[in-house]
């Protein structure tokens, strides 16, 4: 069975600042901003819940037709592995905190670590 997924990394002002399609499914322009739609109107829920349960793992947080919405949020509110690959990107001097990671090594990794796990 094909499927894909989004992988988005979100600044403390909720902007984007890194995104990945993942998976097997064929990748369709139109389904990217779909995609981004459904994760940018998920943000607002997202934000609320983060600060009102002690869980990391919020199950589904919204939906839309067979799409669902699953989050995980650390205590750094980033994920442990891609943590070690932000904090070098952060580190590096030429990088302005917030804005878009556009390292291909960055992405070569995180997309590694998305077969790893789905």
């Amino acid at each position: 069975m094909a499927s894909t997924a989004s992988f988005v990394i979100v600044s403390k002002n909720d902007i984007p600042i890194y995104e990945a399609e993942v998976g097997s499914a064929p990748k369709k322009e139109d389904l990217a901003y779909q995609h981004q739609f459904i994760l940018h109107a998920a943000l607002d829920v997202v934000q609320d819940l983060a600060w009102t349960t002690n869980a990391m793992f919020l199950r589904s947080v919204d939906r839309f037709n067979d799409l669902v919405v699953s989050v995980y949020v650390t205590a750094g509110h980033i994920l442990p592995e891609v943590h070690d690959l932000y904090i070098k990107i952060f580190l590096n001097p030429l990088y302005l905190p917030g804005s878009r990671i556009t390292s291909s090594h960055f992405d070569t990794k995180v997309r590694a670590l998305a077969r790893k796990y789905l």
